[in-house]
């Protein structure tokens, strides 16, 4: 029978954390009284997260697929390859930490059935640090700003997607992308609702600072232009303000003479300018390089096998699952 929901799960190192997953996973989809499918994408774990899948798999076969990525590509590289696994009208994306609870998933299903296209999740309480919760705002006012994706919470991947936007993103060949973000420009309807929010189960977090900020370029440079526009105004502004500059120094020059002071002054706004070159060269490199890697033409991630009913089906010679579990 063809399911009526998938759910798509990243996996990357949660081997501490699959248990409790699958424990509250299961019996919060069979509560939906519809077909469904579960895809575990193993984005190149290197714990036995691989054989952990496996051994699910072999256990509920009829609602378990299991997609085994060849390396690690990236929480939302690892989406595409299970989107493009889907089958059901109905997909629904959720992180394995369980920060999410599998619970909050019959709300999603409920609001999509209501026939909206895209169901953004808000955090009601979230129980991240700080830091986190802090640049996560900031970064969304930012990107409200340069963009035309008004979405609340971009941190939070429970998500629901019908049939026509994930078609859309499966056409797509981006490198570099936001899966959300992505989606909400093909959507439409879309519309958000208010889900709950728990600490992680087990394991850690697997966004360091720098990942995040990656993360934050790819969302910014791959849906706008704003940045580099507003470095061209900033461009013009600053020749505009030199050439002013020079002409006052010039009178100066020609009325009170010769004269050491301002020196400093002068020194403060040269570097300036020179900070303000360098994070626009920067800034444009990272378009530059999103163009570079885009032409390579390579693939986006590499399928190796996936583990379905039926049997393996084999992208690379494997010969069975603990094959394909033992070699993570």
């Amino acid at each position: 029978m063809k399911p009526q929901i998938s759910v798509v799960i990243p996996i990357y190192n949660e081997s501490a954390a699959l248990s409790n997953l699958f424990s509250r996973l299961y019996p919060a989809l069979d509560n939906l009284n519809a077909p469904y499918e579960i895809i575990f994408v193993n984005d190149g774990s290197r714990d036995n997260s691989a054989a952990i899948l496996a051994d699910q798999f072999r256990a509920r076969p009829d609602v378990t697929r299991v997609v085994l990525l060849n390396s690690n590509y990236g929480q939302h590289m690892a989406i595409l390859a299970g989107f493009e696994a889907t089958r059901a009208d109905i997909v629904v994306t959720l992180d394995a930490d369980l920060q999410n609870p599998p619970e909050e998933i019959a709300k999603l299903v409920e609001k999509m059935r209501e026939g909206y296209d895209y169901v953004g999740s808000i955090r009601r309480k979230r129980q991240d640090s700080a830091w986190r919760t802090i640049a996560s705002k900031a970064m969304n006012r930012l990107r409200e700003k340069i963009t035309r994706i008004r979405i609340t919470d971009q941190g939070n991947m429970l998500r629901a997607y019908g049939r026509n936007v994930i078609d859309m993103i499966n056409q797509c060949g981006e490198v570099n992308t936001f899966v959300p973000a992505l989606a909400y420009t093909f959507a439409r309807r879309p519309t958000e609702i208010t889900v709950e929010h728990e600490e992680r189960s087990a394991g850690e977090s697997k966004y360091s600072l720098y990942s995040l900020i990656r993360l934050n370029f790819d969302l910014v440079t791959g849906f706008s232009l704003v940045p580099l526009q507003v470095f061209s105004m900033m461009g013009m502004l600053l020749s505009f303000g030199s050439a002013a500059l020079v002409v006052l120094l010039l009178v100066r020059r020609f009325l009170l003479g010769s004269e050491a002071e301002g020196v400093f002054t002068l020194f403060a706004i040269v570097f300036f300018l020179i900070g303000v070159l360098l994070f626009g060269i920067g800034l444009l490199g990272e378009y530059v390089g999103r163009i570079f890697q885009q032409v390579r033409g390579r693939p986006q991630y590499v399928v190796e096998a996936i583990l379905q009913e039926g049997g393996i089906e084999n992208r690379r010679r494997i010969t069975d699952i603990s094959a394909v579990a033992g070699k993570q």
